[in-house]
């Protein structure tokens, strides 16, 4: 059966009734497709990958790591391993998920070598999906984890090729467009404004979760602020913003937005450069971070690109 015509009568036959009404007259999304593989565990699986919502392994975010010991290919139904995927890809923008899937079989040779674990019980009360792996720790949640976009930090990056020293234009990565966009911005800064923006040493150790701490309001934050730019100079920073929410689906790329603007709209972010680890000594920023008090986008392109979002309400 065509796989997304499966998956529409996988959320017909869901345990849930407002899911199974929905999926009667419009394709699934993540959170109806959670609750279907949710209620097509059996028990030995719930035992293995099912968790209490707020436990604490529900938070973690890293570069290269594994809820659970069980790979997705090895553990799960064909049926169950369609729906996780097709949880994934609907976290996703449409028209950027194939190059998402290119980078996940380029990292680890497939979705099949990640792992997922699932917190809470979906149609029941607050519950989570987290699917990590290498370069990749995803959510979602339905909005139960109340203040967080994305259901809390996420992790995403790619080595492109089989060498994990990329050069420094970053052939084929799929995410090194967002740097190239950053540094539009740098360039058109003036002298003053970029020895405020390009500082020393890069500003995070990527200590797993801590790598996402966001900083509180009396802290002092890295870099140029974007309210000291030139009008023209913050449209460019909202052009960087609409990069890096252009992988994603657009209840979460909204979700962002109205905490940003919450917080005092793109205006109140930090922007800063990093000159350490500069591919090439070519001038082109391969490290670079948002922030404010309520967010972290720090991206990270030496050797291969590593990037930790975290947004809060």
């Amino acid at each position: 059966m065509e796989r997304r015509e499966f998956l529409r009568q996988a959320a017909l036959a869901g345990v849930v009734p407002v899911a199974a009404s929905a999926a009667k007259t419009q394709p699934p999304d993540s959170e109806t497709l959670v609750a279907t593989l949710y209620n097509s565990l059996t028990e030995e699986q719930k035992g293995k990958i099912t968790f209490p919502f707020g436990h604490p392994l529900q938070h973690k975010v890293d570069a290269n790591w594994f809820i659970t010991p069980h790979r997705i290919s090895k553990f799960f139904t064909r049926d169950q391993q369609a729906m996780i995927e097709e949880i994934f890809r609907k976290l996703h923008n449409p028209d950027f998920v194939d190059k998402v899937m290119h980078h996940i079989q380029e990292d680890a040779a497939g979705l099949g070598n990640y792992t997922i674990a699932l917190f809470g019980e979906p149609g029941k009360g607050k519950f989570e999906f987290v699917l990590t792996g290498r370069h990749c720790t995803a959510r979602c949640d339905g909005d139960s984890v109340e203040g967080a976009a994305f259901g809390g930090p996420i992790m995403y990056g790619h080595q492109s090729g089989p060498s994990g020293n990329e050069p420094a234009d970053h052939p084929n990565n799929v995410y090194w467009f967002q740097a190239l966009r950053a540094n539009q911005v740098f360039q058109a800064l003036d002298g003053k404004q970029r020895e405020k923006a390009l500082l020393s040493v890069s500003p995070r150790a990527e200590r797993a979760t801590e790598t996402v701490t966001i900083k509180g309001k009396t802290e002092r934050f890295a870099g140029l602020p974007v309210s000291d730019m030139k009008r023209d100079q913050r449209e460019l920073v909202r052009k960087v913003m609409a990069d890096l929410l252009l992988p994603f689906r657009k209840k979460d790329t909204d979700e962002v937005m109205r905490f940003i603007q919450a917080a005092g709209g793109v205006e109140n972010l930090n922007l800063s450069f990093y000159k350490n680890l500069d591919i090439g000594n070519d001038g082109v920023w391969d490290v670079w971070q948002l922030e404010s008090s309520n967010m972290v986008w720090y991206f990270r392109g030496y050797p291969h690109v590593h990037t930790w979002v975290n947004i809060r309400a």
